[in-house]
């Protein structure tokens, strides 16, 4: 067996497996948020200032300094796309640019995975409204929030 076969004693397909699991690990959104609070209920309404922004609809908002207090957010009035997508990474930044750090006022709705969707307003103002007049760009496939 050639030196370029085995890797630290693994048979080539164990290192290849183990390399490509750990790059999907590290490349999955889920796991690198870092938003750990727990989420309010259905109807509840809350508030907080922009910690995190995960993509073109999705953040956390919470406490300075206390990742295990920020509330995951998905949009309800917003779709952006992934992104992996075509315009995805710039929904991202457009978010971060109109809501980072300032402070958003939500309304809980449903649970979606380990996040809650919310309608959220900044400033008494729609989110989802804000990021459309900035260019954001709705639509697509849709997808299950």
């Amino acid at each position: 067996m050639s030196a370029y076969a085995t890797y630290i004693g693994c048979p080539m397909r164990f290192s290849v497996s183990l390399t490509a699991l750990i790059a999907i690990a590290w490349a999955s959104p889920a796991l690198a948020d870092p938003c750990e609070g727990a989420l309010p209920a259905k109807g509840t309404t809350f508030s907080g200032v922009v910690r995190y922004v995960g993509d073109g609809d999705g953040l956390c908002v919470g406490p300075a300094g206390r990742p295990d207090r920020w509330i995951e957010i998905r949009l309800a009035d917003f779709y952006a796309p992934e992104l992996n997508e075509p315009g995805g990474a710039a929904a991202k930044r457009r978010l971060a640019q109109i809501a980072m750090g300032k402070v958003l006022s939500c309304r809980a709705g449903r649970r979606s995975y380990d996040r809650i969707v919310a309608t959220c307003t900044l400033s008494g103002r729609p989110l989802g409204y804000l990021l459309r007049a900035a260019g954001g760009v709705e639509g697509g496939r849709g997808r299950s929030r």
